[in-house]
């Protein structure tokens, strides 16, 4: 499967058996979509089918987590008792690295601030049997794709942007710890059977038109919700202009229309970057990063030298890696690529979309900041040696006219392989000549991590990104900044320009000359000519005997806390709960447990749950981490009035608006509140993800039957659940609303629970329940 994991083998027999059986079921064409999924069923004989309604129950092929959701999901792994991950896993550590000067700087401050954290995940991988890739060996989802994904693979990841391995063919799901944890210990994995939404492209890409434009596109048709409960499937003639990483960006930022993934089919883009990635079928010898005192691991039957046959299996069975002929969608969107323009989204939302030739009209209109304050490529979504590439060409047009940025412009390289490559190949010298700041192989600015200087806080200004969100606040904890994001091209001209509504296509730039040019459209290799540079090794393989590691956890650590596991349903309706907070507009996971400066209290639950709801805004003063206590009157920060409820034995719950939880996949946003004496969360439709990780840890996710009455909750009510000792999928539950002038009135909510899941409700949380059956 990897050639870091030379015991693992590829599950296409299995998969092709599966589909067999379930394509005889069904009587009917497949899409690639069910291939995968249907094809890693637990039970493909049994198992009930129905899009959008059933729940399957299903083996993925492996799982990934990066350090900021690994660390919980670690912690929950170690509280199961449980000795060894089952399936194939990995740690990468990729979002605690701050960017402040430069990449050798940055990464350097990072390992000693964060080396308590570094080394609870590195030995924790060591003694569970996971993969472990250090500081600097790059961001997740690039080191997935040029090491772990493959047409077919089901692999789950503890990131919201795990669908970036759709690119390669595989099905990549975002998931919370929770959900990582049942795979790592074997159980099968459940989600909610998926619809699927056909993108169809004809055309071709070409000039200043790129495959981040296609999704960019997509995400204004569809909106941040219009993909909830749907896999989105790209197929037709134009996929094959789309290099293998261009389908990678594409799938990506799938995330933000809420779509369970993105996948393509298998394609000759896709064998080539395989083969150039070392998995093409060629024999390549024992890797170097494979420690020799691990050969005797190797099972007899896996040839030497060792050869990774990626491609060429793949190519065996191709027809389970496309979609049949005459198969069903949904829902189809069709996308003329010849047609397509550039686009550039936001501010403040990803799926505000806006041809980059028509934004200085929208932006002078909308009173938006013209000037361009910083320009920034890089980050999980558009990382990739082409992308660099073609960044890296308007930037040589305008350094050969003596022209240099007049934004500040940074450089995030997606992987050690990448700084790596673009270095060797001159790349990033002409990035950094132009005015750029290469920094670290990390997530930095694109999730928060970023010491922004050049602005004080609530100085409006704006910020064009190659990023895939764009939410307030989200870059730089500046909820005036706004911010754009278009592609690493487009990012490079309006650096450049210094002007939002520059449009590369029609507008001049002046020479140091005096004399005015027009960039040329952006060109760039889809791969290197010569093989990939590796870089550094930053991969620590787990050891074959991990009995003598230890893993230590502090007691009196402000970075790490031991789980502790919460109470079980005592078997009574929920009553006479306080309303926390009744939350107006949109409420992503940033809103609910920000990221930037409390990402190094990811592993330590009491002290994350200090930002719970902070970002939310309270329709009842529309300020932010300010709710009264209905018990003192006085007014305070949403985490304090928690915890002052809960010290008083009063439960509560969160009334929210549409899509809450949106955004990353983070778990910290549903086990803060179960930790703060949360009990339900009640609003009008949730994302998917978000929605889980509330299951997951015993809180009860809760729409509204009717959306309008969301209206009818004041922040002075109390509200009883009712229904809970009948509770049962598809039976609504009653919400029993008391006024404080006396009123009682009862609304019905809605949940989408299945059996298993209410099991994880009556046990206190899905880990509650994993012991219970141990």
């Amino acid at each position: 499967m990897s050639r870091f994991e030379p015991g693992s083998c590829l599950g296409y027999e299995k998969m092709h058996e599966n589909i067999n059986v379930v394509r005889r079921r069904l009587s009917r064409p497949l899409t690639l979509s069910e291939k995968i999924v249907y094809g890693h069923l637990d039970d493909p004989v049994g198992q009930e089918i129905d899009r959008g309604r059933t729940y399957l129950r299903l083996r993925p092929d492996r799982v990934a987590m990066q350090d900021a959701t690994a660390q919980m999901a670690m912690l929950q792994f170690i509280s199961s008792g449980l000795p060894k991950v089952a399936v194939p896993s990995t740690i990468h550590c990729d979002h605690l690295i701050e960017a402040q000067t430069g990449g050798a700087q940055d990464l350097q401050r990072a390992k000693e601030i964060n080396e308590e954290v570094y080394n609870f995940l590195a030995t924790a991988a060591a003694k569970y049997g996971v993969g472990f890739w250090k500081p600097g060996s790059g961001i997740i989802h690039q080191i997935i794709l040029e090491n772990y994904a493959y047409p077919g693979v089901m692999l789950i990841g503890t990131d919201s942007h795990t669908p970036n391995g759709g690119g390669l063919g595989g099905i990549c799901i975002g998931v919370g710890g929770a959900d990582a944890v049942d795979v790592m210990a074997g159980i099968p994995w459940e989600l909610k059977c998926p619809k699927v939404i056909g993108v169809r492209l004809t055309g071709t890409l070409s000039g200043w038109t790129s495959p981040k434009d296609v999704i960019l596109k997509v995400a204004g048709i569809l909106t941040v919700k219009g993909g909830t409960g749907a896999i989105v499937e790209y197929h037709g003639p134009g996929v094959d202009s789309i290099s293998c990483t261009g389908m990678a960006t594409i799938c990506n930022m799938g995330a933000e229309i809420g779509a369970t993934t993105s996948v393509f089919p298998y394609n000759h883009r896709m064998k080539t970057y395989l083969e150039k990635t070392g998995r093409g079928g060629q024999c390549l010898g024992i890797h170097p990063q494979f420690p020799q005192s691990l050969l005797h691991v190797l099972p007899s039957f896996f040839p030497f030298p060792c050869c990774i046959e990626i491609a060429s299996v793949a190519d065996e069975f191709k027809e389970d890696l496309v979609p049949d002929e005459g198969c069903e969608y949904d829902q189809v969107i069709e996308v003329n690529l010849s047609e397509l323009k550039p686009h550039i989204n936001g501010p403040f939302t990803p799926d505000l979309a806006h041809p980059v030739s028509e934004i200085g009209a929208v932006a002078k209109k909308n009173g938006w900041p013209l000037e361009v304050k910083v320009g920034l490529i890089g980050s999980c979504t558009n990382s990739s040696y082409e992308d660099m590439g073609r960044a890296a060409s308007v930037a040589k047009q305008a350094l050969d006219k003596g022209v240099k940025c007049k934004a500040q412009f940074t450089v995030t390289p997606g992987s050690e392989q990448i700084r790596a490559t673009i270095e060797r190949d001159g790349y990033a010298k002409i990035l950094s000549d132009v005015g750029g700041i290469v920094l670290a192989n990390a997530c930095g600015p694109c999730i928060g991590q970023w010491d922004r200087r050049d602005v004080k806080k609530g100085e409006k200004n704006t910020i064009v990104t190659s990023f895939n969100r764009n939410f307030t606040a989200r870059n730089d904890a500046n909820p005036a900044t706004h911010a754009f994001v278009t592609s690493p091209e487009i990012v490079t001209a309006l650096a450049l320009a210094g002007d939002l509504s520059f449009n590369p296509e029609t507008d001049y730039l002046i020479a140091k000359s005096g004399e005015k040019f027009k960039l040329a459209p952006p060109t760039g290799d889809e791969l290197p000519a010569r093989d990939f540079d590796p870089g550094q090794d930053t991969y620590q393989h787990p050891p074959a005997e991990s009995s003598s590691v230890r893993v230590d956890v502090s007691p009196s650590s402000n970075r790490l806390q031991l789980l502790q596991p919460f109470d079980k349903w005592n078997g009574k309706d929920l009553e006479n709960m306080r309303v926390l907070i009744k939350v107006k507009g949109k409420c992503t996971t940033d809103h609910i447990s920000a990221a930037g400066p409390w990402l190094k209290y990811r592993g330590h639950l009491d002290n994350i749950s200090n930002n719970l709801l902070i970002g939310a805004v309270n329709i009842e003063n529309g300020a932010v981490n300010k709710v009264k206590n209905q018990l003192t009157g006085e007014y305070g920060g949403v985490p304090d009035v928690a915890r002052h409820y809960k010290a008083n034995g009063v439960s509560w719950v969160v009334v929210g608006d549409e899509n809450y939880g949106e955004g990353s996949s983070r778990e910290h946003a549903a086990l803060e509140p179960r930790h703060l004496g949360g009990r339900a969360i009640i609003v009008k439709s949730f994302a998917r993800i978000h929605e889980t990780n509330l299951k997951k840890q015993g809180l009860l996710p809760l729409t509204f039957a009717n959306s309008s009455d969301y209206d009818k909750i004041r922040p002075d009510d109390k509200i009883s659940i009712t229904g809970l000792k009948s509770f049962a999928p598809g039976k609504p539950l009653t919400a029993v609303i008391k006024h404080s002038d006396g009123g009682e009135e009862s609304i019905s909510l809605n949940h989408s629970f299945n059996e298993t899941q209410i099991e994880w409700f009556k046990a206190g949380s899905a880990l509650n329940r994993m012991k219970e059956l141990q």
